[in-house]
């Protein structure tokens, strides 16, 4: 019997899936550079102001596989004047295996993300460059602190959710 009970744990052990993530293909999804006030624009003068807006999207290709799309957005403004912006959806197809539903969303939210941001930033630049402005350069960006963050505010707004819900079960609503 004692047997038994090893060779079961030992079988489940050999078909536990191990876990791998892979990066098969990094593009860019769609891109935008927009100047509306040119050429005036160039003439202004003033402290630009530099205002960055980033996002995520993930689906799924197939089972095992994800596209991770980091959108970026960068806004510059001179006065009350929009200098440009630029929009970069850097895109990446990941395989993922073995990984509960858990570990997946981190993955994906902070390495995935990790991967693609350099091959962003230099979008971004290069569209700032070729509008016409001066060099610029994002800094880098701690994925794993926002995913935590945000995984701290989901927390809250659950928390906040069950007490509320209680009260309206209970008819204090």
């Amino acid at each position: 019997m004692a047997d038994e009970t090893a060779n079961g744990a030992a079988g489940a052990a050999q078909t536990a899936v191990p876990q791998q993530l892979n990066l098969q293909k990094i593009y860019v999804k769609d891109s935008s550079f927009e100047v509306p006030h040119a050429p005036q624009i160039f003439r202004e003068e003033g402290q630009p102001e530099l205002q960055m807006n980033i996002g995520q999207k993930i689906t799924s290709v197939d089972e095992n596989t994800r596209e991770v799309v980091l959108e970026i957005t960068v806004t510059c403004t001179i006065g009350d004047k929009t200098a440009y912006l630029a929009e970069v959806q850097q895109a990446g197809i990941f395989g993922i295996t073995g990984f509960d539903r858990q570990q997946q969303e981190a993955v994906l939210a902070t390495y995935c993300s990790n991967a693609l941001f350099p091959y962003a930033r230099q979008s971004i630049s290069d569209l700032v460059l070729g509008g016409g402005f001066p060099p610029l350069l994002l800094q880098p960006i701690n994925f794993e602190q926002l995913y935590a963050e945000q995984m701290r505010r989901r927390a809250d707004e659950q928390g906040q959710a069950a007490p509320a819900a209680i009260d309206a079960a209970a008819g204090n609503a």
